[in-house]
């Protein structure tokens, strides 16, 4: 009997066992939206939104397309608003007459359009010498913008490697190339500039005069024409092999060309430099220890439209096939795609879509549908140009369906947290299927869609991986969730988990990334190069990276020249920000000076060691707010002021940039970087609560009744305090602080201000948002914006550029602006803001002062800044792009221009925090007021009061141990 129940046991846990599989990997044959062509996306991807171009196209799906071709010229516009439109002739070798078009403001052309219809849109254009970044406009017809996608229109630069050869330094390491832009005209359909169109857009023009506008959002360009046009058929592949055969075409023989990869004549934006690909001995060329330059792509080479061009010049009119040596290592479960055009057409259908499939190992991609039967390319004698663009071919249409869901069930987790909160009562029933009706149906709906995704990747790819397991994981979650609606309350943080992970996933599917060492153009008879290392290859790199791990210095960045003036110059930051400011050195400050510079890149705790035994540098960058003026204070930083130059390169700087590292009437650093807050809201969800962005304090107190009602928050910057010992003042304080004319620190510097009653009443409306409003001690701001549950908040401007590159489900859904200020009796705002620096620092003991300062001016100069922002920008993307606190160089780094004016409005209120000594007992014991505030009920002004003899404290047993009057 025991028995026999121990066996039904096991029975019942096998048929659970089994359930679950098949509930977790559901079978293909149970999905009714199993995807048996692309199109099946289409009609998933969005055609309910009226703004979208699905819908635009489906409302036109009847038009004509009419064959005819109308040109619009440049210079023939009817009308602009803004100033430095110019009309130019014969601009930049152009054979007749163009318009320039200024960053800013608008241009309208009169379309004589015989024929109504949908017609494609390409414009030739020339990229005026600018900011670097690419060129973006707005297209509007007749006044509208037709659809979104067609208001932000990109046009590429073309960029180059400024040599022709690869440099060394003195030790034997490659220098990279650096890229310049090599500008010429160039013609470019009018497409989707996050590349889930694989076509150029179609626009629908009546018959008729219509009007067609252009506006500027980023760069200038000059406009030669515009046409509307119709995108010609490309031919398959088996098309133009009976062309081949009608025109008695033959293959050629005994040929093989290789072009490195390394050798690109061009590429569409400097971010794809060659690189350096230490992986196998197999790369051409190769060194066990030494730096060589030999492939390019990369991470670097991921975006849709990023193309890179190389040239490769044939003896003979032939036949030939192409083959690729490529390491496709980032995209598990998926592949990566590229486009092959040569002399800028496309040769046939299949060359749209090249696939490449994930392997850790370098591979030969031979271009064909097997190795046995290779694509071949009719070439004739000379030079071709071949270029590799980034396209998202098949992923495109998933991407669409997946942000589309995205943004349905983020709008669901919305309303869904306006009746329950962000920490339901699990014992109360909110009855969600009755108060929101169509929840049910969009959790089924959405289950279908995701499982249609994950299916088509499985068959795509043969093989299930983390990219499908998260799509899998929320049609679990959907599915059980619409069978049984009770549990959605208990189930909302993991469902917000989920839907965060769709919006990651379409970020990293959507980034394509494959590296390549070379190209090989070769006649079909030539047996293809090895692409990866024998056995004895690899053991024999294996034993020299192993020696050279005690033989190279890797911390040390080698130079291309030594003069007779030598200074030390330490870094704390990565290993390609120094190699960027060394080949800034090498081109510019060194030739310039005659001061050759020993750059070393060092870990950011081994200053303080070093200058104690002497052994520290002559010039420290990249250096935290605090550190120069403790180093003043012991005599060991130089006073930069006593220079007689100073005051013009401190015009550099706003005053605020340079206040923390005023001490004692004398000046210890130029600052480097310089980053504030700034107010972050989303457009979408502000809308649906009629809000509009907070002008003032009290404003904010408004909007936050309104977004509490519905369950959502506002984000005011909390520090994290794991390590306190040098904590920063709190942004939201200084805020408040600085706007009613209050200081930190008495004027004479000798004691804190923070007892007046500016600082008093300051401090308690910080702390009532957290006491009285309830507002989170911790949130994770961007992600939680992401998802609009807290849809507003201010935070360091940098996480702009975070939420440009990691969020582009949201793209043209949010905005940032200056803080809320606070009103005066007069009717204006005060929107100042505290800010923090990092800083270059010269030590006291110096062997070369002047050269020093040579370096120092050079560094925070406007031109230097400038060339390694972009260059940072260039090598790392729109994430890395750089915070300079100089003046005149922000504003030429590449921000849209609307995005500038914001900053620049801001920065006009910012101020700087002293530094005094003992200032680290500040912002250390203002946090430890305020955590008694908000987790003791301490009333604000006896804690603040409390902790402010602390700091007077501190402030005078350090004055005294610097003999301070």
């Amino acid at each position: 009997m025991r028995s026999r129940k121990k066996k039904g046991l096991i029975l019942v846990l096998v048929v659970a066992l089994v359930f679950s599989i098949w509930t977790l990997y559901p079978s293909r044959d149970r999905s009714p939206g199993i995807v048996h062509a692309l199109e099946d996306f289409e009609a998933i991807s969005g055609t309910e939104d009226s703004r979208s171009y699905e819908y635009y196209l489906t409302t036109h799906s009847n038009t004509a397309k009419p064959e005819q071709t109308v040109r619009i010229e440049g210079e023939a516009y009817a009308q602009t608003d803004g100033d430095g439109f110019e009309v130019v002739q014969g601009y930049a070798g152009l054979d007749g007459s163009a318009v320039i078009t200024p960053e800013t403001g608008s241009i309208r052309w009169d379309v004589p359009v015989q024929v109504s219809g949908l017609y494609h849109l390409r414009i030739h254009y020339y990229p005026v010498a600018g900011k670097s970044s690419g060129i973006e406009r707005r297209l509007e017809l007749n006044g509208e913008v037709p659809f979104r996608g067609a208001d932000v229109l990109l046009f590429d630069r073309v960029w180059g490697n400024r040599e022709n050869s690869i440099r060394r330094d003195d030790r034997g390491n490659d220098l990279r190339p650096r890229q310049v832009e090599q500008p010429e005209w160039q013609i470019a359909s009018f497409k989707d500039s996050a590349g889930y169109f694989e076509e150029p857009f179609q626009f629908y023009f009546e018959k008729g005069n219509q009007q067609l506008s252009l506006t500027s959002l980023r760069e200038s360009m000059a406009i030669d024409y515009i046409e509307l046009y119709q995108e010609e058929d490309i031919p398959s592949y088996a098309d133009v092999e009976k062309v081949y055969a009608s025109r008695g075409l033959t293959e050629a023989s005994s040929l093989m060309l290789k072009v490195q990869g390394e050798q690109a004549v061009s590429k569409s934006s400097p971010t794809l430099a060659p690189i350096s690909d230490r992986s196998s001995p197999s790369l051409e060329p190769y060194d066990v220890s030494k730096i060589r330059v030999n492939a390019i792509g990369g991470i670097n080479w991921k975006l849709p439209g990023e193309w890179i061009e190389w040239e490769v010049e044939v003896p003979e009119d032939g036949l030939y096939q192409i083959a690729l040596k490529v390491k496709q290592d980032q995209l598990r479960g998926v592949y990566a795609t590229r486009s092959l055009t040569i002399n800028g057409q496309v040769p046939f259908k299949e060359m749209k879509r090249l696939r490449f499939n994930y392997s850790p190992a370098w591979q030969t991609q031979v271009l064909g549908s097997s190795e046995e039967k290779p694509y071949l390319f009719h070439l004739e004698k000379g030079t071709h140009r071949l270029r590799m663009t980034v396209t998202l071919g098949d992923i495109a249409p998933l991407l669409r369906t997946v942000e589309s869901s995205v943004l349905e069930l983020n709008e669901m987790y919305r309303k869904i947290l306006m009746i329950t909160s962000k920490t339901p009562d699990p014992l109360r029933d909110y009855q969600l299927e009755r108060r929101i009706p169509e929840m049910t149906e969009v959790f089924e709906r959405q289950a279908d869609t995701l499982r249609s995704v994950a299916d088509y990747l499985e068959q795509a790819t043969g093989e299930q991986s983390d990219k499908v397991a998260i799509l899998h994981a929320m049609v679990v979650q959907l599915e059980d969730m619409a069978a049984r609606p009770e549990t959605v309350p208990k189930r909302l943080d993991t469902f917000k988990i989920n839907v965060g992970g769709l919006g990651t996933w379409i970020l990293s599917v959507r980034e394509q990334p494959i590296t390549l060492d070379y190209l090989v153009v070769s006649s079909p008879d030539e047996a293809l190069p090895r692409a990866e290392a024998s056995v004895f290859q690899q053991v024999k790199h294996e034993m020299g990276a192993y020696v050279a791990s005690y033989t190279e210095d890797y911390d040390s960045i080698g130079n291309v020249e030594q003069k007779q003036d030598s200074i030390t110059v330490w870094i704390t930051t990565g290993r390609d920000q120094a190699q960027v400011l060394k080949g800034l050195i090498d081109d510019s400050f060194t030739p310039e000076t005659d001061v050759s510079v020993q750059l070393r890149l060092v870990p950011p705790n081994i200053l303080l060691p070093a200058t104690l035994a002497g052994e520290g540098p002559d010039v420290a960058m990249q250096m935290g707010e605090d550190i120069p003026v403790n180093y003043a204070m012991r005599n060991a930083a130089a006073d930069l002021s006593t220079f007689p130059d100073f005051e013009e390169i401190a015009d550099r700087f706003r005053a605020s940039g340079l206040t923390p590292y005023r001490y004692n009437d004398g000046v210890y650093a130029l600052p480097e970087q310089q980053q504030f807050p700034m107010l972050f809201y989303r457009k979408d969800v502000l809308s649906e609560l009629e809000l509009e962005p907070p002008k003032t304090w009290q404003d904010v107190y408004n909007a936050i009744a309104v977004l509490q009602k519905h369950n959502m928050e506002f984000y005011l910057p909390i520090e994290d305090t794991l390590n306190n010992a040098n904590l920063v003042p709190n942004a939201t304080f200084a805020m408040l602080l600085y706007q009613n004319d209050g200081t930190f620190y008495a004027e004479d510097q000798k004691k804190s201000a923070l007892d007046s009653e500016i600082s008093m009443d300051a401090f308690k409306r910080w702390t009532q948002f957290y006491t009285n409003y309830k507002f989170p001690l911790k949130a994770d701001f961007p992600n939680r914006f992401r998802t609009g549950e807290m849809p507003i908040g201010i935070a360091d401007y940098t996480t702009y550029n975070m939420l440009t590159v990691m969020a582009p489900e949201i793209r043209n859904l949010w905005d940032f602006t200056i803080v809320p200020g606070t009103e005066l009796p007069d009717g204006s705002i005060r929107h100042e803001v505290a800010s923090s620096t990092s800083a270059v620092m010269m030590l006291e003991n110096a062997n070369n002062k002047e050269a020093a300062w040579k370096f120092m001016k050079w560094w925070t100069d406007k031109q230097t800044q400038i060339e390694y922002g972009r260059e940072m920008e260039g090598l790392m993307g729109a994430a890395a792009r750089y915070p300079t606190a100089n003046i005149e160089a922000l504003e030429q780094l590449p921000w849209p221009v609307k995005d500038y004016q914001n900053l620049e409005k801001q920065w006009e209120w910012v101020q700087g925090i002293p530094q005094v000594p003992g200032g680290y007992f500040t912002g250390r014991h203002l946090d430890n007021a305020f955590r008694k505030v908000v987790n003791a009920n301490e009333n604000p002004r006896e804690a603040l009061s409390d902790y402010v003899l602390y700091i007077d404290d501190e402030i005078e047993l350090k004055r005294k141990e610097f003999n301070l009057k």
